[in-house]
């Protein structure tokens, strides 16, 4: 009866989530110049955000709704077991400064990570911006990101776009 409770709660924040953020967002994504932009001015936010997502080996999801773990996959608000109340609000801040709405990261020790910075629409048709850290470069990279929303370079689950070092822009509009 737990499972099933703790699913549906999952599932009415996940739908809670996509409906905040559509009705918040413009359906139009930035541009790939204001993203490169915002990155250059708020890099040590996103460098930040990666070292902490890096230090915090349980940690998989971040945002404003609480903190996805490994040892729970029902997001919470901190303080719990896995992450004090000062350290989730360090990542908030970060996450502000970044203008971010989430933070992620994929297992392992020098793990990918992802801050969520735009997102529009609703069910099957949700679209998606992130900054994003990889550790070796994505074979999905695309010299602009004009011509991926124009349709010349579509892919299905999204294209990368070289910042600089190991920082990329993924959209999957």
């Amino acid at each position: 009866m737990k499972q099933s409770y703790a699913t549906v709660l999952l599932v009415l924040m996940c739908l809670g989530l996509c409906l905040f953020l559509s009705a918040c967002s413009q359906n139009k994504p930035p541009t790939e110049a204001s993203l490169i932009e915002a990155f250059h001015a708020h890099r040590s936010a996103h460098e930040h955000l990666h070292e902490m997502l890096l230090a915090d080996k349980q940690v998989q999801i971040v945002a404003s709704w609480g903190v996805e773990t490994t040892a729970s996959k029902v997001p919470k608000i901190p303080p719990t077991e896995d992450l004090s109340a000062a350290r989730f609000q360090e990542y908030l801040e970060a996450l502000k400064q970044a203008g971010g709405a989430s933070a992620s990261r994929a297992r392992g020790e020098d793990a990918d990570t992802d801050v969520g910075v735009w997102a529009a629409g609703w069910a099957g048709d949700t679209r998606h911006v992130s900054i994003c850290y990889r550790a070796r470069p994505p074979v999905n990279q695309v010299s602009g990101l004009d011509a991926y929303h124009e349709g010349s370079e579509k892919q299905p689950h999204g294209v990368f776009r070289h910042i600089e070092g190991r920082w990329y822009i993924w959209a999957d509009w």
